[in-house]
């Protein structure tokens, strides 16, 4: 049995998700088993060299799939379709006509330019079929581990603690004093995620 599935108990995981309304989409969709067959294709984010670093790094994923998700609720961003997510200036990764990159799954993946880049990485195709994040529930968690070992896995293994990881995340929102309740829903969540797993949250927790 991996690090991975002995720290990431059912127990832990039924807890996050046990939060969530009983009509919230996501109660049916996201499932332990599939969160383990999505990691288990990238073996990095379960071996950080040192137990502890594994537990925090675990801690600091599902305090963002919490906060995103709302406790496993939305597979979908609230409002997302209204918004406009084509950065029509990428030219590596063109919007598709029709086809909105809005928020979608456990980190909400966006844009134009992360569906098309996920999807090479993945192996599905995120500009043409970006809903298949909102369907494919094991599609859905790797593209969340994308992003994650893309943006943040590099913040927690040289040690800059967990609030690095919420500005490479949601920065612009809440990197210097904006927001102020929403990094503090993240550092809780990600407190009491290393209180579960038996490891120190360690410092710098906020942006």
């Amino acid at each position: 049995m991996s690090r991975l599935q002995l720290v990431t108990k059912k127990s832990f995981f039924d807890g996050i998700i046990s939060v969530a309304d009983r009509g919230c989409a996501g109660k049916s969709f996201y499932k332990r088993d599939a969160f383990l067959t999505a990691a288990s294709s990238d073996t990095s984010f379960d071996h950080l060299g040192t137990t502890d670093g594994s537990k925090r790094e675990i801690a600091a994923f599902f305090a963002h799939i919490t906060h995103e998700t709302g406790h496993f609720c939305y597979i979908e961003e609230i409002d997302g379709a209204s918004r406009d997510y084509c950065d029509e200036a990428n030219i590596e990764y063109p919007c598709v006509s029709g086809k909105s990159y809005y928020g979608r799954g456990p980190i909400q993946l966006s844009w134009n330019y992360n569906y098309g880049a996920a999807g090479e990485s993945i192996g599905f195709d995120g500009l043409r079929s970006p809903e298949t994040v909102a369907v494919d529930v094991v599609v859905s968690f790797k593209t969340a581990l994308w992003f994650w070992m893309n943006t943040c896995h590099s913040l927690i293994t040289s040690g800059q603690g967990f609030g690095a990881t919420i500005r490479a995340i949601n920065g612009h929102l809440e990197f210097d004093g904006k927001n102020p309740e929403t990094v503090n829903a993240r550092v809780g969540y990600y407190k009491d995620y290393c209180s579960q797993l038996g490891v120190d949250a360690g410092s710098d927790l906020t942006c």
